[in-house]
């Protein structure tokens, strides 16, 4: 057991104003009406008290051990380039190119390509803010109206008033984007960031998009308070892949979530190996007829880390699917938590909900949680969940190295095969090798 002792005196909270509101809003010349969203949400903001121990959602997550007084500090995108974001990140997704990509250091947009064939079709793919001035009407809709709301909790509330950055994909009704999207989210100063993703796929229309997040080692703590959402329309079809690499004094909140219409489907897949405390809400909605999500995530904490991934499925339509496999390890003084739930209004029949965790432990003084759970309104309905704790096998072991494999590497093996079910869900396959190697190296130390 870690126990956090807090200096005396530290903040429990940030220590932000309205006028940081109104200042960041006036400093890039924003609309009028995103200026007087960021206000409301900034109302709703100080309503709200910052989560405890003793709200049902947080009373196994204590993040009181940040220093607010260093990760509040929304960072200064100067002297930002290119250059500082390590070259694996920029690796094309696919060998043939990328529909676009945009690059955020520090916040700001330092990099930024669009093929001219999709911008013909009518595919928007620009940074938030450029979008909401250029694109008032479908940025004003979709941002924070439908998916991920101020009203979710403190940190949704903060983040709509006081987002520093974002990238706004809208694909029109009927389009497909054959190449893949690709955004990375890079700093290298400790401090707060505040990044937005908003993805809205219209009816029979095709996208796939990969974000990545991750930021240069540093010794003060920072903060990263983000928002995802993933809008998908009649029959549409998204691809979206988030991998997230904090450095190891990070602190993330985040609130991500995806509303899925009639025979649609949504592929959601999300990787967490960095950060010194990652409390993430992962909620899929479906909502129309026929709709399908499938979730697949993988985690691995090692050292001091602590993960907190809470996954919801809702059926809010008949006939809908969702399909959610997560798998994680820990190892040393880690401890990771999942809690799952299921939820089928009523008279939201013929539904298909399943959800597992998997989860290896790698060390006796690690500590791994897993809490599905049901919550089902409907009587015609098959919903199933489950949860698994194992360590490593010495059957596999032993099996390798009778071949002649030494046990260091028979062991990296095993658990490297542990996780290429999920790995192989990624659609680009240098990703799936760079994440590997990511593996590895936590394996290894």
């Amino acid at each position: 057991m870690v126990v956090v002792r807090r200096r005396s005196g530290a903040r429990t909270a940030p220590s932000y104003t309205q006028a940081d509101v109104e200042a960041l809003s006036a400093a890039h010349n924003e609309p009028r009406w995103l200026r007087e969203s960021r206000l409301m949400a900034w109302e709703i903001y100080e309503d709200l008290p910052m989560p405890t121990l003793k709200d049902e959602e947080w009373r196994r997550t204590d993040y009181r051990s940040i220093r607010w007084d260093e990760a509040e500090k929304l960072i200064d995108a100067n002297g930002a380039s290119v250059d500082a974001v390590p070259a694996a990140n920029l690796e094309p997704l696919v060998g043939e190119g990328e529909g676009g990509s945009m690059v955020f250091v520090d916040g700001k947009l330092v990099r930024y390509e669009f093929a001219p064939a999709l911008a013909e079709q009518g595919i928007i793919f620009k940074d938030l803010r450029t979008a909401a001035a250029e694109h008032e009407d479908l940025v004003r809709d979709h941002l924070m109206t439908r998916a991920v709301k101020t009203t979710d909790g403190k940190f949704a509330a903060l983040h709509g008033a006081l987002w520093t950055h974002g990238v706004f994909l809208y694909v029109p009704r009927g389009k497909a984007a054959e190449l893949p999207f690709h955004v990375v989210m890079y700093n290298t100063k400790p401090g707060a960031s505040l990044g937005h993703v908003l993805v809205v796929v219209d009816d029979v229309a095709q996208a796939t998009m990969q974000v990545e997040y991750a930021s240069a080692p540093a010794e003060t703590h920072s903060a990263y308070i983000g928002a995802t959402e993933l809008l998908v329309g009649e029959s549409g079809n998204l691809t979206y892949v988030a991998l997230q690499d904090w450095n190891r004094e990070t602190y993330e909140f985040s609130h991500q979530r995806a509303r899925i219409g009639r025979d649609a489907n949504l592929d959601w897949i999300v990787g967490v190996m960095g950060s010194r405390l990652t409390k993430a809400y992962l909620e899929l909605e479906l909502d129309g007829l026929g709709a399908n999500g499938r979730m697949s995530g993988f985690f691995f904490a090692d050292k001091n880390q602590m993960f907190d991934l809470d996954t919801q499925q809702n059926h809010n339509a008949p006939l809908t699917k969702s399909d959610l496999l997560y798998k994680g390890a820990a190892k040393e003084n880690a401890r990771t938590l999942w809690q799952g739930m299921i939820k089928a209004l009523p008279k939201m029949q013929k539904i298909d909900g399943y959800q597992a965790c998997r989860n290896m432990l790698l060390a006796d003084t690690a500590r791994m949680d897993a809490i599905p759970g049901l919550v089902i309104e409907a009587d015609d309905v098959r919903c199933s969940h489950a949860a698994t704790f194992g360590t490593l096998e010495e059957e596999p072991v032993f099996y390798l190295m009778s071949r002649g494999i030494p046990r260091p590497e028979a062991e990296l093996m095993v658990i490297e095969g542990f996780f290429d079910e999920l790995l192989d869900r990624i659609p680009f396959e240098r990703v799936k090798e760079r994440l590997q190697a990511a593996v590895e190296a936590k394996i290894v130390g």
